[in-house]
């Protein structure tokens, strides 16, 4: 997947999203008030402006922290990915995202696809949530596996070429009894496509993900944003916070190990950075018309939810905390393993803790 085309796709599914969601707001509440916002002590629509201004500049900057510090690793030795404490910080971050996608996402979801607002059939007989999530963890696996076949078809075009080109050479040489230089290079033709084929698979892993992050970000951002309840965006905004720095790290870390120059690390980080403050910002401009809990809304939010958690669950499972615990890496040095393994528990943990809040 080139640069090009995950920026089309990030865009694609931002417009997607704002398409989806524009029937939801001319819908009048129905009969059960689904959609209407009650009003009482929490409710205060200058103060919970207030609060969302400051919101945005708040998670703009947390989010902007986590993803560039893994970036600026070259100035921090001790961060360095052949470091230890890198691994540990990816392994936490990681538990970030696998938390996230289980702990938040998730159960957003259930709670859209399953609300009373939506009718009986077919919404509340039959698991949606689940099923989405599943059909999205397999589309991620296919596109990861089909990437990755692409380019090995590619490398091993040019590589039967490397060899061919190298028989003279090598005959040349034993005739004359000296090194096998022929089979030195071809050694040297597989150690390099190797290192090709751990980068493209680093680059899909860094793609994949910021799909994933920008679209359930915006979700959030937008109910932050339309919402009026101070006494919900308070605790939030916190939660956010963290949220969004350590997710930062963890696409950060893939976002370095992918080897991508300046100007793709830069559009990436921006993305990222941008999509929640957006999302808030596009609630607030929408708070009069958008209602969250109008049945199109819920629909569309909640298939989107699902989608992203199951994008998420899949890429810290099999991307990100398999590939480095299953690696040689890991597997020879027990110590580092049961630290990372820490890190992991720690850092699903805590964002676990933050879903009393948010």
């Amino acid at each position: 997947m080139a640069p090009s085309k995950a920026n089309q796709t990030v865009a694609l599914a931002l417009s997607l999203l704002l398409l989806l969601l524009l029937p939801s707001f001319s819908l009048a509440a129905s009969p059960t008030d689904c959609g209407v916002e009650t009003e009482g002590t929490c409710h205060n629509k200058p103060k919970a402006l207030r609060l969302k201004v400051i919101a945005i500049a708040v998670i703009l900057i947390a989010s902007m922290m986590g993803v560039c510090l893994p970036l600026v690793t070259k100035s921090v030795p001790a961060l360095h990915p052949d470091r230890n404490l890198f691994v540990v910080v990816k392994a936490f971050a990681s538990g970030v995202i696998l938390a996230t996608g289980y702990m938040h996402v998730l159960p957003d979801s259930f709670d859209d696809l399953r609300s009373p607002c939506l009718a009986d059939k077919p919404w509340h007989q039959f698991p949606f949530t689940t099923f989405i999530a599943m059909l999205a963890a397999l589309l991620t696996l296919m596109v990861d596996s089909l990437m990755l076949t692409f380019y090995n078809r590619n490398k091993k075009g040019s590589s039967d070429v490397a060899v061919v080109s190298s028989e003279n050479p090598a005959t040349e040489i034993h005739g004359h009894g000296h090194c096998h230089g022929g089979a030195m290079e071809i050694v040297s033709n597989d150690l390099e496509g190797n290192k090709k084929v751990t980068l493209q698979r680093n680059r899909v892993i860094a793609q994949v993900l910021e799909l994933g992050i920008v679209v359930h970000s915006v979700v959030i951002g937008l109910g932050v944003g339309a919402s009026q309840d101070v006494c919900m965006i308070r605790p939030l905004v916190a939660a956010l916070c963290f949220h969004q720095f350590f997710e930062g790290m963890g696409l950060g870390g893939c976002i370095l190990q992918a080897e991508y120059h300046l100007k793709m690390k830069s559009i990436l980080a921006f993305f990222f950075s941008v999509t929640t403050p957006f999302g808030i910002a596009l609630g607030i401009a929408l708070s009069n018309i958008y209602r969250d809990g109008s049945p199109t809304a819920l629909i569309v939010v909640g298939v989107l939810n699902a989608a992203s958690a199951g994008l998420l669950n899949y890429t810290a499972l099999v991307d990100l905390l398999a590939a480095d615990f299953l690696g040689p890496r890991l597997q020879g040095n027990v110590k580092l393993q049961l630290v990372a393994f820490s890190a992991v528990l720690l850092g699903a943990g805590g964002m676990s803790l933050m879903a009393k809040w948010a």
